[in-house]
């Protein structure tokens, strides 16, 4: 990592909800909470969490110095609304399969 710049994964118990076109995409209660400099807490939940029936794969894919190459997926009327690392960097290795939300609201914390 460059100097100033960290990434930590902790495992969280906020409960976590995504909603698309009034439908519930995912929800769960032991998200990842992976914070990096520079960017807002992001939620990693686990595939059994996640509606992946409603995810279209997407030819998106960007990679990150710090975390690795990220692969995307769609939902109808939403391109590229989640994300997940298929082989992420050691630093980050626990996310590995775990979706991303660009839109996840916590509804409690514990």
């Amino acid at each position: 990592m460059t100097k100033g710049h960290r990434i930590t994964v902790e495992q969280g118990t906020d409960h976590v909800r995504v909603v698309h076109d009034g439908q519930v995409v995912a929800e769960s209660r032991r998200p990842l909470l992976l914070r990096e400099t520079g960017y807002p807490v992001r939620y990693y939940l686990p595939p059994e969490d996640v509606r992946t029936d409603l995810l279209t794969p997407s030819a998106t894919i960007t990679h990150c110095p710090f975390k690795g190459t990220a692969a995307y997926w769609s939902l109808p009327g939403a391109q590229d609304a989640v994300w997940a690392y298929r082989e992420p960097k050691p630093e980050v290795a626990a996310v590995k399969d775990h979706f991303c939300f660009y839109d996840a609201e916590v509804t409690g914390r514990e």
